[in-house]
């Protein structure tokens, strides 16, 4: 027998030995034909250890059968970056609606989601929008608003209700977040303006909710540099930054596209203080701070640039950025290689 895995053994009846014992339910590696292309994937059988090697000693009942095809379905889906049956009734689930429902939202044919949760495949265009749906509520309610003539007065409160919770709850943080990608569309490929890293927003997050527990009395313009600095550091000892921003030479040193709405990420909170009849941002953390998931020498930096910088000013730190090589030799507004960053100043 090719090697398997044992899920659990059940007494059952056998329709390879026509009696009633312990039967072995098994797993298995194994391919079959999905759209012309094999596919590996996951499947379930029983096995009859009362059968001898050169009989027949093994059995798939029909919903077995059923899932092991599912299984090579989504096999296919994934390496074809499409969303698994399990993925698109997740997006009922956010919704707390009907399979039927979401069809009718999208203004697709009734069971057109029941096909796809249980024997279809669904196309490109298909599972973008289906994308889109499970990652925007507001995408989600315009399709909704569209078909509103498909779906009774009931329906259509009760599925705006959902997914009007659904926006109170992560409908914010999903625009934010989405704001803060658009302006890095072009710089998603490794290069010397992003340290060669790819953004990373929980990074991002965490290292911000850290510096604002480290530092009580932080300020926007500050955590700005600190960033800076941290993913500068990164680069000269590492040879990548941490977090993957891209800092533009401005009048206050370094600053990173996106600065107005990272502030925003869900790690921190911020508090509008008038300062000299101007705004600052105070700049609080949510949680502790901690730096779970950081390799050591990404912790390392950190640590180093916040002890570095704890008791400097605002301005202090600005003008001690007016002196390193890399904001020097960047015109205004142009955006700052790292490659200049190999003569940081005291690290």
């Amino acid at each position: 027998m090719e090697q398997s895995y044992l899920i659990e053994t059940r007494e059952m009846d056998c329709p390879v030995c026509n009696t009633t014992h312990a039967i072995e339910k098994r797993q298995r590696k194994s391919s079959m034909l999905i759209k012309n292309e094999p596919v590996q994937f996951e499947e379930t059988y029983f096995f009859c250890p009362r059968s001898s090697e050169d009989e027949e000693n093994e059995f798939v009942p029909a919903e077995i059968m059923d899932q092991n095809l599912q299984n090579a379905r989504n096999a296919y889906r994934t390496a074809h970056g499409l969303l698994t049956s399990d993925e698109i009734a997740s997006i009922r689930a956010i919704y707390g609606i009907s399979q039927s429902d979401l069809a009718l939202m999208l203004g697709w044919g009734e069971v057109t989601i029941t096909r796809y949760e249980s024997k279809s495949i669904q196309d490109d265009t298909y599972d973008q929008i289906l994308r889109m749906v499970k990652g925007d509520p507001t995408f989600a309610l315009e399709q909704l608003n569209k078909q509103r003539a498909r779906f009774t007065s009931e329906k259509y409160r009760q599925i705006k209700e959902s997914i009007l919770k659904r926006i109170e709850k992560v409908g914010l943080a999903q625009l934010n977040k989405k704001t803060i990608e658009a302006q890095y569309v072009d710089y998603e490929e490794l290069s010397d303006f992003n340290g060669y890293q790819k953004l990373d927003l929980t990074k991002l997050a965490d290292v911000m909710a850290f510096f604002a527990h480290y530092d009580q009395n932080l300020f926007k313009v500050k955590l700005m540099k600190l960033l800076w600095y941290v993913d500068a550091l990164s680069f000269k000892r590492r040879g990548k930054a941490i977090t993957g921003l891209v800092y533009a030479h401005k009048p206050y040193g370094a600053l990173p596209l996106a600065n107005a709405e990272i502030i925003y990420l869900p790690t921190l909170s911020v508090e509008e203080i008038e300062i000299n009849d101007n705004v600052g941002y105070h700049i609080m953390a949510k949680n502790g701070g901690a730096l779970e998931g950081f390799e050591p020498d990404e912790i390392d930096v950190i640590y180093q640039v916040a002890k570095k910088f704890k008791y400097v000013a605002t301005q202090q730190i600005v003008e001690y950025m007016h002196n390193e090589d890399a904001y020097k030799n960047t015109a205004m507004n142009q955006i700052i290689p790292f490659s200049l960053c190999g003569t940081l100043k005291d690290f």
